[in-house]
């Protein structure tokens, strides 16, 4: 499965050891950037992850941010894409079968990095639900 990753630099430190994480897991892990902590936008890196997903280059997008929510905004303004400011596996659990979502944002200042693998493990191995979920989530890609 291929992920494509960014941070801003608040994300950085977490987008790191996340991606070697994933890497550990058997993942084919894109990395987006950011590369240091010195400071960046953090739209540029939602966009050019979710561009990634969109166009199929990856299957899923994972974004690492302060709180993540800047992310999770930035990345829901680029069509196809479905981002979910995730905070605890539950959540990631529902955000994957009753919303598809295909990128998810993660907290690198608020989230301690032992919850935010569970998260991704949660994310990336839930399946969509389909059945009543799919008119909602094709009502909600209606709106672009």
């Amino acid at each position: 499965m291929n992920i494509a990753m960014g941070a801003d630099h608040a994300g950085f430190e977490q987008k790191e050891l996340l991606k070697n994480y994933l890497i550990e897991q058997g993942f084919t892990v894109h990395d987006k950037g950011c590369f240091s902590e010195e400071r960046v936008d953090y739209p540029d890196f939602a966009k050019t992850v979710s561009e990634a997903v969109a166009a199929g280059e990856a299957d899923f997008g994972v974004l690492v941010c302060g709180t993540g929510i800047g992310m999770a905004i930035a990345a829901n303004k680029v069509d196809g894409i479905r981002a979910a400011n995730v905070i605890t596996p539950e959540f990631a659990q529902l955000a994957r079968e009753h919303n598809n979502a295909n990128v998810v944002t993660v907290s690198g200042r608020f989230v301690d990095l032992e919850t935010n693998k569970a998260i991704l493990d949660t994310f990336l191995n839930t399946e969509f639900g389909g059945g009543r979920h799919e008119c909602r989530v094709s009502k909600i890609m209606e709106l672009e």
